[in-house]
């Protein structure tokens, strides 16, 4: 099938692929009889509309209706001046082109009709003896329109569902950027504003502090939302780059991540391992994993101690986070949004990830991802 580029325009190996079909349907089809014209004004003509009915199929895919319509008009007028045996074959070219470009407007009970017919034509078909008879012709000249009609109508609605699959894809991509950035970063302004109110002797330095802590939050959760922008303003692939965002973090950045869960009020004990062979998307998700899995130990036991393990054991990184908070469940009082985001990261890089609440309560996540993220 014809390959498309992500804006849905021709590819670049079409042009070739249109002009050999001219070629080949102009010499099988118009030259013999251009060559047995007999007049000159005839051979001229002939010229003429087998030149018209190449450019048509040149630029099918540009003007799709105009090209259609040409190309039939001119292979009717030539066969009638009969310097031309093509049973619609360029037209059914264009009509390819046509029917795939408006695949979506075209109702289900009109294909259904048109496969009848095509059914009704192979199965009684029109017995006119030698192929270069007009019943023949006529029979194939069908033939060719219903099928390049029904195959442009079918790859048409196939490249839309490609089309709506992966504007549904970057879709989920963006909601779990934006969940993990904004849903951390406020999650943590959120707490350590609690901390701060709780005490009572707080001072104008702690306040200051405080604040300035806050606005480095918000400030580095803005500049990841406009990394994520950007990226979806300029969707040109970049290797390594597994996120909307573009940023790969490595798994050393997450010791400000738990900073943060400490200067929120947890109480963290935290053992990372590097592990330098991870993937780009193997890093990213152990990232996000542990900022939301930290994120919900902040939102749902605030004040918790909580124990953090990221380690690599052969081809498998384990990541493993939990509290020791309130036996209340941590996610039933959520929306689930970041468990199921994790669950849907740790697929996309070829992992697992699963929770429970151990019988001393709280809550626990483990995650076992490939160390080469399949992403």
């Amino acid at each position: 099938m014809r390959r498309r580029s992500p804006t849905g325009r021709a590819g670049p190996r079409w042009p070739l692929a249109d002009g050999a079909a001219a070629l080949v349907v102009i010499a099988a089809f118009w030259l013999p009889s251009l060559f047995t014209a007999g007049s000159w004004p005839r051979a001229t003509l002939g010229t003429t509309l087998a030149v018209l009915t190449a450019g048509c199929m040149m630029l099918r895919h540009r003007f799709p209706a105009v090209a259609t319509a040409a190309a039939g008009a001119a292979t009717v007028a030539a066969g009638l001046l009969g310097v031309c045996e093509d049973p619609m074959l360029a037209t059914a070219w264009c009509l390819y082109a046509l029917a795939r470009s408006r695949s979506l407007r075209i109702r289900n009970s009109a294909v259904a009709l048109v496969c009848l017919f095509a059914l009704l034509l192979a199965v009684t078909g029109v017995d006119s003896g030698a192929p270069d008879q007009p019943g023949s012709r006529a029979v194939l000249a069908a033939a060719a329109l219903t099928a390049a009609w029904l195959l442009g109508t079918a790859v048409g609605r196939e490249m839309q569902s490609a089309r709506e699959a992966e504007r549904a894809r970057v879709q989920l991509d963006v909601a779990r950027e934006v969940h993990d950035v904004v849903g951390h970063a406020l999650g943590v302004i959120s707490a350590q504003a609690s901390v701060v109110r709780s005490l009572p002797d707080a001072d104008e330095r702690e306040l200051r502090g405080t604040l300035g802590d806050i606005e480095t939050h918000a400030r580095d959760a803005l500049h990841e939302i406009q990394a994520l922008v950007r990226g979806l303003r300029n969707p040109a692939p970049v290797q390594g780059r597994p996120g909307p965002s573009g940023r790969v973090p490595s798994i050393a950045e997450l010791a400000p991540i738990i900073d943060d869960a400490r200067a929120a009020g947890l109480t963290v004990d935290a053992h990372l391992d590097v592990v330098p062979d991870a993937g780009d998307g193997t890093r990213l998700v152990v990232f996000r994993i542990v900022q939301e899995a930290l994120n919900n130990v902040i939102r749902h036991a605030p004040g918790a101690r909580c124990s953090v393990r990221v380690s690599q054991a052969d081809e498998e990184i384990q990541v493993w986070v939990r509290d020791h908070g309130s036996s209340v469940p941590g996610v039933g009082t959520g929306s689930g949004l970041g468990l199921q985001g994790m669950r849907e990261r740790a697929a996309l890089a070829g992992g697992t990830v699963s929770w429970r609440r151990p019988p001393g309560g709280g809550f626990e996540v483990s995650a076992r991802l490939p160390v080469a993220g399949h992403r």
